[in-house]
């Protein structure tokens, strides 16, 4: 049987070449708030309250999304995307933002139906149009894992992956993109066979860089979305190579 292969995107300075949550701190004249609220709030309710602000101010999730659109995304990274989702391979995104920042995006640049599954933070909008932002994991329910923030631990998504595969488990190799230290987590539970990409100088290619000998996958740096889009296929190719296809 031949090779799945799975990719999995974090987004922001990934997928993104920025941060989308502070993207709309700055562009939407919330940073003296933020900052005021930073030392005392865990980050999904501050993101939460951010929009919060938003709304009380008379701000639509129309304006929101139209200051999302603006948030730099690579040609290349959007082409690299589109060429490994018509090879086959299975897109997914796992991502500390939230559903609604990481929708508005891949939409606008026609990347959305790329992807089989986003995992975030959960986002609603209600009747009065007000963007709500909810944590990943239950912060009253700890996860237990101190590499990663209290609302989502991307390794026990990554497990969650992996108890999905069931029978195809062994016939599955990943390919995990990331930059952030809440990447290093997942990275840890990546066997032979399968490949990360951390993006350099960030603070997953630092940590792994610093403790290689915890890493089975192949590791593979890149800085833009060039080098992106070429690790990203040939290493696409070779899985496909492998499997006679």
């Amino acid at each position: 049987m031949a090779n799945k292969i799975v990719i999995i995107f974090d987004f922001d300075r990934t997928l993104i070449d920025d941060d989308s949550d502070r993207w709309v701190i700055c562009e939407m004249g919330l940073a003296h708030l933020y900052n005021q609220l930073r030392p005392i709030m865990p980050w999904t309710s501050l993101m939460d309250r951010m929009v919060e602000e938003l709304h009380s101010q008379g701000r639509t999730t129309e304006e929101i999304a139209k200051c999302l659109q603006g948030i730099p995304l690579h040609q290349r990274t959007a082409a690299a995307i589109k060429s490994a989702h018509s090879k086959g391979c299975d897109l997914k995104v796992v991502s500390d933002a939230n559903k609604f920042y990481i929708e508005t995006v891949l939409k606008h640049h026609g990347l959305l139906d790329c992807f089989s599954e986003i995992i975030t933070n959960p986002s609603t909008v209600d009747e009065h149009d007000r963007l709500r932002i909810y944590p990943y994991h239950d912060i009253n329910a700890p996860h237990g894992c101190t590499l990663c923030p209290p609302n989502m631990c991307k390794g026990l998504v990554f497990k969650r992956f992996l108890a999905s595969l069931g029978a195809d488990y062994e016939d599955t190799r990943f390919i995990y993109l990331g930059d952030g230290g809440g990447d290093f987590c997942p990275a840890l539970k990546l066997g032979k066979g399968d490949h990360v990409m951390p993006r350099k100088n960030f603070p997953l290619c630092d940590r792994i860089n610093s403790n290689p000998e915890l890493i089975e996958a192949g590791v593979h740096e890149w800085s833009n979305g060039e080098e992106l889009e070429q690790i990203l296929l040939r290493l696409i190719d070779a899985g496909n190579d492998r499997n006679g296809g």
